[in-house]
């Protein structure tokens, strides 16, 4: 802790020029309070008095937070609306209310019960739902920080248990419990760094300052006596923005976003800061910009509606026919059938009102032939969805080992949604990347250094070589040539972040190199230009750093290997320690800070201006190379050209660069140019930053170039392997990141979103122009930079050439505005990848939108932060990551997974399957239901339209709850075309998703073409069999019921064939499955025929005694059941034979084990089968082996005419 105080006492502001230095004022020039007019600035906080926050006008939401879908109170009326948005459960609504009435040819137990079982059902797996949602924000509800309970004591308590006006003490590397004002910190004058990955996905820390007047309340007892009251905006979701004015001790300060700490970023390299409450849970910013749970539906769940109102015009049609049928019949032949006595009691059917008896029959048919829409169909699908989410849950492969965090199916409500994807809408920080940088390569005085390739180079090289071999060719060589690889890599211990190997460099011996002075330049560099604070580890005995960004990290630990380490900082010095390379002893060298100019997104570099031992000035410089390029003096470029080609590789290699350059200066100059920089600095107003800007600039000129570094922003595991599979298999990954442009385009090169030879189209708005333009030029400027670039995109006549967009958060306002949006979305489309950067977490939502709703396809979000809950909230399907510290994003999400490799595996795999067992089990569903339903209109229109059902109550009742249900589930659950292996070695097959090729409108019409044809098959050929034929010994012909329950026998044999000719995949499950079902069928006609007849009815006995001894029963059977299949496998022979599928042709590969046979085919086979993609390393691969065919070609066409001369000569 003692190193920790004296660290503490470093006054970090005088570190920076313009993020936070306080200008020194006259006393006269205190900057003003805010004046508040008009509506939204009514917040009035007291601090340190939380209980007057209890009561209205000022009580306040509390810090409790839910993302939950439903609560106590709305989860019965939300929860009942949810299940009536489905349009059969309306039908079965006023079906089963009907079935009260005298008219229902069924009890009123019959239809009530299966509706109350299917919404209860659906209902209850909702609230496990739900409940896991709770479970989840208790998580964050219950996190513990320190709150002020009066006398200067501060203890522990629930962040839910946080009140607006509360006083709290947040420790290093704590989220903020809510959004707070910053009173002080652990340094001296109230700085603290803060981390907003979570809020803007930006990596580089920020820096708050306190006010002045709250600097000494530093320690727990200076909040005894603490009080003071902010008045401020009302709540809002500007994470950028704050207006507000604090009254402490007879005064009024000014309040502004360098004061407020937002909830779920994080305090880092700071000891601890202390704040008050100003916004809590919901009315926190970060809460503000999050939205309500949405409820979604699967696109297969839509189209099941508009299935379902075919299915109801055709009933409403068959119960017109049969009522107006019924009406002829009471009106002309009823009068002369005396036995029923007409008109009856109830006057049900009345000859002298005729329309009013075909209007009662109307209702009647109505529940008769609701067969056809089947309502079990909601009940197995809820269950066979809730079993694919235990799958994808119990997932092996998607189990992250190192956070212990497997994949989890927050929602079963979208599982076939994952196989209909058409874009990919992803974060960058934290999805993409691990937020961590190694020093990879460096040029260094015009010569590369750095013999380890990146993660892009050796995937890239992988699929080259399995490309080559493919196709004949010696793919390992390529490889090894591709990929250079320095001996005896593994021997050294892995150092986080520097992943650097190169012997040269290494232990003191870049002194035997040509340049050793520009090499120890280029180590100073690296060493001293940064903001960092050292900080000795004890265990390891050697300095880690805190720094504001990854880079800078990994620039120390890097310049630390080379034996120039950074050891210490003063106020205005920086100490080196540097290793003597014959001794292998340190020197300490302490080198004067003079000035930093500090880094900015418009500035694109940093410098600092140190004096060293020898009293030399120098100003050492780092940043973006065309920045520094420009920036070079006419003898300072010697090494521009070969640094200039190494740039290009390392960024072809997807590896983050920075040029380094230098100035020697003379004293006198310095000292002139000092003078003006101080000026610059403590001048007030408004142009104060413009006038450093001009100043620096005058300074940060005549550079001599030095080098460059290329650093790896780590991907998370397996990204480049990820991206290239979902680009194989059709999908478009559009990046959304708050990072700056120039971090999002390395990234893309990292990721292979982008490459060399790629043309990329940058629309962006110059801040000049912002400022000195009105709006409608700079949209103007704006529409004529997308015109032009969807002109170029049109024109380009190359197939082979690929455009990526890049779009910056200022450009996109404009781009998203109404007369705008479809036009970028055009262009947006046409582009093979898509890039926008510093874009807000409602901007990431409004370009999900844009995307869902302008194409009509399916978009998957996934992000890890809370910036990413507006985007996941919006998208189709929501993905979010866990296993990394803020849960916002999951919470919010459908499916949560551990990294963003295990994506593929969730859609090329788990979607695939979900897609195609959804959609084939919902075809079958309906396909059983109409050749079942439809022989009831047949028997009552051959029965004068009576409204007779042929079959016994208990038989419909058991069809679709027991006989057929479970092969169906069956189907759902364990179907599979394909293994999962071949789905990963053949992601094209992904596209028979977002095609829709098995839900189609063509093969919707084509199973319930097959069920009516079964129906037909079904009742007219039992008709036939058993009409005069004798079905008995003694001579007897068949009555209703034994013809009634041949059919039902015969439909039960054909569907449950049918679906044994539909599944690709069996197992033990679905053979006992099927075969149960037939079975269980006769166990219950004879338990059925053994009941009283009081019970049984007509079907006593009827199996013993009439069916079984009967061989027509038998043949019957035997005979429609072959007939009622038969089309449907001429068709699926004909198809596979003639015009088969993709999966038809790797199923017979696979089943005649060519695979393995003949290895080569296989994997030529692969290679075919691979979506034409113009991003990922495959892509990357392609261009580089077309690169090298030309190359081989232009040979072969100069040695041919030298060959052919050679031959004449002989």
């Amino acid at each position: 802790m003692a190193h920790g105080r004296i660290r503490a006492k470093l006054k970090r502001s005088s570190l920076y020029t313009f993020g936070c230095i306080r200008p020194p004022r006259e006393p006269n020039d205190e900057p003003q309070p805010h004046e508040f007019r008009g509506p939204g600035f009514s917040r009035h906080v007291c601090c340190n008095q939380p209980q007057l926050h209890q009561k209205k006008p000022l009580k306040y939401s509390k810090n409790y937070i839910s993302t939950t879908k439903y609560n106590v109170i709305t989860f019965l009326p939300k929860a009942l609306f949810e299940q009536f948005r489905r349009v059969a459960n309306v039908y079965f609504l006023l079906a089963a209310m009907l079935s009260l009435t005298p008219v229902s040819p069924f009890s009123a137990y019959s239809m009530i019960a299966p509706l109350a079982f299917v919404i209860g059902l659906s209902m209850a797996k909702e609230a496990v739902e739900n409940w896991h949602r709770f479970m989840q924000d208790m998580k964050v509800n219950m996190r513990k920080v320190r709150v002020h309970n009066g006398e200067g004591v501060f203890s522990l308590k629930p962040w839910m248990n946080l009140r607006v006006g509360d006083v709290v003490k947040v420790e290093k590397d704590q989220f903020f419990p809510a959004d707070l004002l910053l009173l002080s910190s652990s340094y001296e004058d109230g700085i603290c760094y803060v981390e907003t990955m979570n809020l803007d996905g930006e990596t580089n820390l920020k820096v708050k300052r306190s006010l002045e007047s709250t600097l000494t309340l530093d320690d727990d007892s200076t909040f005894k006596d603490f009080r003071g009251t902010i008045k401020c905006e009302d709540p809002n979701p500007n994470l950028y923005t704050f207006v507000g004015n604090l009254e402490y001790e007879r005064q009024v300060f000014p309040l502004d976003p360098s004061q407020i700490l937002l909830r779920d970023s994080k305090l880092r390299n700071t000891g601890h800061v202390y704040g008050v409450v100003i916004f809590s849970g919901h009315d926190s910013k970060v809460m503000q910009n999050a939205t309500k749970s949405p409820s979604k539906r699967s696109t297969i769940e839509k189209q099941m509606d508009k299935i379902i109102y075919v299915l109801f015009t055709l009933l409403v049609l068959i119960s017109l026919i049969s009522s107006t049928g019924f009406a002829i019949k009471t009106k002309t032949q009823m009068p002369s059938w005396w036995y029923l006595q007409a008109p009856d009691e109830e006057r049900l059917y009345d000859p002298e009102n005729a329309g009013l008896s075909g209007f009662y029959h109307l209702i009647t048919a109505l529940i008769l032939y609701g067969y056809l829409i089947p309502i079990s169909l909601y009940v197995s699908i809820e269950l066979v969805k809730v079993l694919q989410a235990v799958f994808i849950n119990q997932d092996i492969h998607m189990y992250d080992e190192e956070t212990g965090t497997p994949a989890q199916a927050r929602t079963s409500n979208l599982n076939e949604e994952l196989g209909m994807v058409d874009t990919i809408l992803s974060d960058k920080t934290g999805t993409l990347t691990c937020n961590q940088m190694d020093f990879l390569k460096c040029s260094i005085a015009g010569t590369p250094y750095g013999m380890r390739s990146s993660e892009v180079e050796l995937a890239a090289a992988s699929q080259m070589a399995m490309d080559l071999e493919g196709n004949g060719q010696n793919g390992s060589e390529i490889e090894s040539e591709a990929v250079p690889t320095p001996r005896g890599e593994n021997l050294r211990v892995p150092i986080k972040g520097f992943s650097f190997e190169d012997a040269r460099l290494m232990n003191g011996n870049w002194l035997r190199e040509s340049n050793p002075e520009v090499l120890m330049l280029f180590f100073r560099i690296l060493a001293l230009c940064h903001t960092a604070i050292p900080e000795y580890n004890e265990e390891t005995g050697s300095f880690s750093y805190e720094a504001e960004s990854p880079d800078e990290g990994a620039f120390l630990v890097a310049a630390r290997e080379f034996g120039f380490e950074f050891c210490k900082r003063t106020q205005s010095s920086i100490f080196v320690r540097e290793r003597r390379p014959s001794s292998q002893e340190f020197v300490e060298r302490e080198f004067k800070l003079l000035n930093l100019l500090d880094f900015t997104s418009k500035r694109k570099r940093m410098s600092v201006i140190v004096q060293d031992e020898t009293g030399q000035i120098l100003l050492l410089c780092k940043g973006a190379d065309s920045i520094i390029f420009d920036r070079l003096a006419k003898n300072g470029r010697v090494y521009e050209e070969a640094t200039t080609k190494h740039l290009n590789e390392y960024g072809e290699a997807g590896l983050r660069t920075l040029a380094l350059a230098y100035k020697k200066l003379e004293e006198s100059d310095y000292a002139a140019w000092n003078d003006e920089f101080m000026k610059a600095k403590t001048s007030i107003g408004g142009d104060r930053d413009a006038m450093l800007e001009r100043v620096s600039d005058l300074m940060e000129k005549d550079l001599i170039l030095v080098g460059a570094t290329a650093v790896e922003d780590k991907l998370q595991p397996g990204v480049p392997q990820c991206i290239d599979k979902l680009a194989q298999a059709g999908l478009k990954l559009w990046v959304l990141t708050g990072d700056k442009m120039e971090t999002a385009i390395n990234i893309g090169f990292a990721c292979s979103l982008l490459r060399q030879g790629m043309k990329q189209i940058c629309i962006s708005t110059n801040m000049d122009m912002l400022a000195e333009n009105s709006k409608k030029a700079v949209k103007e400027n704006i529409v004529l930079q997308i015109t032009n670039a969807s002109q170029m995109v049109k024109l380009e006549k190359d197939p082979h050439a690929a455009f990526a967009l890049i779009i910056d958060g200022k450009t996109l306002t404009y781009a998203l505005e109404e007369d705008l949006k479809h036009q970028f979305l055009n262009l947006a489309v046409d582009c093979a990848s898509v890039i926008c950067c510093r874009v807000s977490p409602k901007q990431k939502a409004l370009v999900t939108r844009l995307v869902k709703e302008g194409t009509g396809k399916t978009t998957l979000a996934i992000g890890d932060g809370a910036n990413d809950v507006g985007m996941i909230q919006e998208a189709d399907i929501g993905v979010g990551i866990s296993g990394v510290e803020g849960m916002q994003a999951v919470m919010a999400s459908d499916f949560a997974i551990a990294q963003f490799r295990f994506l593929e595996r969730l859609l090329v795999v788990h979607g695939h399957w979900c897609y195609k067992r959804i959609a084939q089990m919902i075809c079958y569903f309906f396909y059983k239901n109409i050749a079942f339903g439809l022989t009831l209109f047949y028997f009552e229109a051959f029965t004068g339209f009576s409204g007779q059902s042929v079959y016994d109550d208990w038989y419909m009742l058991l069809f679709n709850v027991v006989l057929t249900s479970l092969p169906v589930i069956a189907l759902g659950v364990f179907e599979q075309d394909v293994s999962s292996e071949i789905c990963l070695q053949f992601p094209a097959l992904y596209q028979q998703g977002p095609r829709n090729l098995f839900f189609d409108w063509y093969r919707i019409f084509g199973w319930m073409g097959n069920g009516l044809y079964c129906s037909l098959i079904v009742f007219f050929l039992n008709i036939i069999i058993f009409y005069d034929q004798a079905f008995r010994i003694g001579g007897q012909t068949a009555d209703m019921t034994v013809v009634g329950t041949a059919m039902f026998t015969c439909v039960i044999y054909a569907v449950n064939c049918q679906i044994a000719l539909t599944m690709s995949h069996f197992t033990w499950i679905q053979h006992f499955l099927i075969g149960f079902s037939i079975i269980a069928w006769y166990v219950f006609l004879v338990l059925y025929g053994m009941m009283s007849p009081e019970l049984s009815g007509n079907a006593y006995k009827i199996f013993v005694e009439a069916l079984a001894p009967a061989p027509i029963f038998w043949l019957s059977t035997l005979l429609v059941t072959v007939a009622c299949n038969l089309p449907y496998l001429a068709h699926i022979s004909f198809q596979r034979s003639f015009n088969p599928m993709d999966h038809h042709v790797i199923q017979e590969i696979k089943y005649y084990k060519k695979d393995v046979e003949d290895r080569h085919m296989w994997t030529r086979e692969r290679s075919k089968a691979r979506q034409e993609t113009k991003i990922g390393f495959s892509a990357r691969v392609d261009a580089k082996i077309r690169h090298l065919r030309q190359m081989l070609q232009k040979k072969s066409s100069v040695l041919s005419p030298r060959i052919a001369l050679a031959a004449t000569r002989t």
